[in-house]
């Protein structure tokens, strides 16, 4: 009797790039539509990064999962956020923040560090996680939603505490986007000054360069480059937030014992100096920009196809509360700092 072998197990083995496409595609055309929907009045106001991450949340609170993207959509979330803040470094030179001068980097400087100091201790007094405070405080602080997702990674931080960093900031950003202009003359600034507050204290940058605009060509200048400069203290404050996540108590539960350096700061910080020393064309720039924000809704997107709106909903008013505090604080520190040495 002849024996038979079994036949040996087929091996399938997956292409790497071809299980990375459908989750881009999602990611990517879900950034799509968040631009196409800023074509509505009103919507326009909104930067397309949270648009996508709203986008996202949806489809994945009301569908679930959708089979094969997995990878794509992981990818999205680290691999091409951490590119994104990368190349945010060849929008800022450290001639633009020397344009601010001394007293003006003070400012901005005081106002971010005393900021998320003071919400890190009122997140505590309010029981807010830690995690979740630091990543209001960033987002506040420094630049919205680029600020509290590099935060997120430095740190190990969760989907769902950075979908509601990026929410609340966004709400109080755009409350102050339209505030400002109201404010600046019965406050009595003049222009440069009204800019320097504008760019210190707004959040996003499509926000403080909106409410800068409002008050004049000056503001709308000084404005820019202060936003600019606090974007560029990002890079220094994060990694140092990484280092001591685990010790002082706001690491996630994503991070394993300490979180990884986040050498895509380091990135950052290089593309900065390389654009203070080269001069980049317009022609090269402008798109480099563009792809960068959208990259950066690709990213947001795929934090949105993470988010549980039921465990971001079951936070409460609390880290609202938060928010509007930190909000409150830092434009009115920085307000103070401006009145008394400008």
């Amino acid at each position: 009797m002849t024996t038979i072998p079994a036949a040996a197990p087929a091996v399938h083995k997956k292409n790497p790039v071809l299980a990375l496409l459908p989750g881009l595609a999602l990611t990517a055309g879900i950034a799509v539509l968040a631009y196409a929907l800023r074509y509505i009045p009103g919507v326009d106001k909104l930067s397309p990064m949270i648009l996508a991450i709203l986008i996202g949340a949806v489809i994945h609170n009301s569908l679930g999962k959708i089979p094969g993207t997995d990878e794509g959509v992981n990818f999205s979330l680290r691999r091409i956020l951490r590119l994104s803040i990368i190349l945010i470094g060849l929008q800022i030179t450290a001639q633009q923040a020397a344009e601010v001068g001394f007293g003006g980097l003070a400012i901005i400087a005081f106002g971010l560090l005393a900021t998320l100091a003071a919400t890190m201790a009122v997140g505590r007094l309010l029981g807010v996680s830690g995690g979740l405070s630091l990543l209001i405080g960033v987002g506040t602080s420094i630049c919205g939603a680029s600020a509290i997702v590099a935060a997120k990674a430095a740190t190990g931080g969760e989907d769902d505490d950075a979908a509601y960093a990026v929410a609340g900031v966004t709400l109080f950003g755009t409350i102050a986007m339209f505030l400002y202009p109201a404010l600046k003359d019965v406050l009595h600034l003049s222009d440069a000054a009204y800019g320097l507050w504008a760019g210190a204290s707004v959040h996003e940058v499509a926000q403080a360069v909106f409410a800068s605009s409002q008050g004049g060509h000056e503001a709308l200048f000084i404005g820019t480059i202060a936003k600019l400069t606090r974007v560029a203290m990002m890079a220094p404050v994060i990694i140092l937030l990484g280092e001591l996540s685990v010790r002082l108590g706001f690491a996630g539960e994503g991070a394993r014992g300490k979180p990884p350096f986040p050498w895509f700061l380091v990135g950052f910080l290089a593309m900065a100096g390389l654009n203070s020393l080269i001069a980049i064309p317009v022609e090269v720039s402008a798109p480099i920009r563009a792809a960068t924000t959208f990259l950066l809704s690709m990213a947001m997107a795929a934090m949105g196809l993470h988010t549980n709106l039921r465990h971001v909903f079951s936070a409460g008013v609390r880290p609202l509360a938060l928010g509007l505090f930190a909000s409150a604080f830092i434009s009115l520190t920085v307000l103070s700092l401006i009145k008394f040495a400008v």
